[in-house]
């Protein structure tokens, strides 16, 4: 601590010593400092602040129809970006600052002097936004203000109807390119239903109309059994003795049941097997026997003995009932032949059919990506023109100038108290500055301890100072132009603040 403190000793003493050039420089600085001050030019700023009322009626009513602009975004955007270099180029424009600049370079330090001197801030919570530009002339700082008003207020939705109608522009070039398509789609899929008109399936694919034809048929099948049966009934009721019309002899009855019973297997069999399994063939072989028995018995009848019997008023309605059961067994032929026919129809068809349903669901696919795509593209197009009204309406954002630019009456700086006091407060430590550095450039050794600490040599001794009345006199007449000088500079540096303070 000792050492530290002899130190802080040494170097006032070394200051002490160069008093004078600390004077002379602190008043140069003062003085330099304080006539830079006063000359430096007034500075005159303009603001304005504007409302973006973002709020509008029409969100909540246009919600779903089209596709809302998002405002708040919009605006904070443009407010970030409105000190960009196309935008300073067009604030120079409209205030006629380019024509002081005659060449290039001058123009451009006169972009980023701009750039540099206007201030944007804004409040993203109140959405009210600051403009503001500081220049010597007050009419300019006003016009340069006014017109980043202008450009903030313009350019936010300025490109909007641009952009809408680009956006129309493309979706009807897109529109027209969907329309040929799905016209040429829908003219493919008409020629294919004529062409192929009689080979595609109605109503269902050819395997559900197969086997819709196999139901039919098959229970055709079973109704001419069943009319066959009832009209065997109804001969065995006439021929009860076993002969049959004209005294012939009728069927045998148990060739008849075991025919019977063999189709109605046979039916059961082609519902779960094809004409080609061999139970099936083997059914229709042994069918085929029976009946061939059956027709030979018939052949060889005798007529009966009581021709008497066929008078009877029973035996001629049973007659009259047996030529309605023989025209429902024709009827119901004439129906297996149609829908064993159809059957074969379709059982033909259904080879290439897969094929031909293959590339009519192609073709239906092709026109239904067509048909969606041009419906969406006709809906996205209104919705396109709807979004451009709605965006370059009035309603949507509305801009309040809360505090319209003005021209400034007093200027806004520099501000010369706070400078000059810095003048003086830098003119003092510059002056200290100096006579510390010429203290240690050209030390001096004022005690026999500092000068045994820096050489490290014994001292055998010294010579006091012995002052006489004259050097007293000097040294005193020194220390009282010494404190005059600093009083002096302190009285000046009152001055010039109550000088700026009355001109403020």
């Amino acid at each position: 601590m000792e050492e530290t403190i002899n130190q802080v000793l040494f170097l006032l003493k070394g200051v002490w010593k160069y008093r004078w050039h600390a004077v002379i420089v602190a008043w140069a600085v003062a003085l330099a400092g304080w006539v830079r001050v006063y000359t430096l030019p007034d500075d005159y700023q303009a603001s304005a602040r504007v409302f973006v009322d973002t709020q509008s009626i029409l969100k909540p009513l246009m919600a779903g129809m089209t596709t809302l602009p998002n405002v708040e975004q919009q605006v904070s955007i443009m407010s970030r970006t409105l000190l960009s270099r196309p935008n300073v180029e067009k604030v120079m424009r409209m205030v006629d600052l380019d024509i002081k600049a005659k060449t290039p370079k001058e123009k451009e330090e006169l972009l980023n002097d701009l750039m540099k001197q206007i201030k944007i801030v804004g409040t993203g919570r109140d959405d009210i936004y600051t403009l503001s530009y500081s220049n010597e002339n007050p009419r300019v700082a006003k016009d340069v203000v006014q017109s980043l008003l202008t450009i903030f207020v313009e350019g936010s939705f300025g490109d909007k109807k641009n952009d809408s109608d680009k956006a129309i522009q493309f979706l009807d070039e897109q529109i027209k390119n969907y329309e040929a398509k799905l016209v040429a789609a829908e003219n493919a899929l008409k020629d294919f239903k004529i062409k192929h008109s009689g080979s595609l399936p109605q109503g269902g694919d050819y395997g559900t109309q197969v086997q819709a034809a196999s139901d039919a048929l098959n229970q055709a099948r079973l109704d001419l059994r069943e009319a066959e049966q009832a009209r065997n009934a109804i001969q065995t009721q006439i021929y009860g003795n076993g002969t049959g019309p004209n005294g012939a002899v009728a069927v045998n009855p148990e060739l008849d049941a075991r025919i019977l019973t063999l189709q109605k297997n046979l039916d059961t069999m082609r519902m779960q097997f094809t004409e080609q399994h061999p139970d099936i063939i083997s059914t229709k072989r042994l069918i085929k026997q029976l009946e061939t028995q059956r027709a030979e018995d018939a052949k060889t009848a005798k007529p009966g003995g009581d021709r008497g019997a066929n008078y009877s008023p029973m035996l001629q309605q049973l007659n009259v009932s047996l030529s309605t059961a023989e025209a429902r067994v024709a009827s119901m032929r004439a129906r297996v032949d149609e829908y064993t026919a159809r059957y074969d129809r379709l059982k033909t068809q259904s080879v290439n059919g897969p094929e031909l349903e293959t590339q009519l669901a192609q073709l239906n696919r092709d026109y239904q990506v067509n048909k969606e795509n041009y419906s969406q593209l006709v809906a996205r197009r209104e919705s396109a023109r709807l979004s451009g009204d709605l965006s370059n309406t009035t309603d949507m954002v509305k801009f309040r100038v809360v505090d319209p630019p003005t021209v400034p009456l007093t200027p806004a700086g520099p501000n010369r108290l706070r400078l000059a006091s810095l003048v003086f407060v830098g003119a003092l430590i510059a002056g200290i500055a100096i006579a510390l550095l010429m203290s240690q450039l050209r030390p001096t050794y004022l005690s026999q301890h500092g000068l045994r600490e820096s050489t490290g040599l014994p001292i055998l001794g010294s010579v006091s100072m012995n002052w006489t009345d004259h050097e007293r006199a000097k040294r005193k007449r020194s220390f009282y132009a010494f404190g005059a000088s600093l009083a002096v500079l302190i009285t000046l540096y009152a001055g010039v603040m109550a000088r700026m303070l009355l001109t403020a």
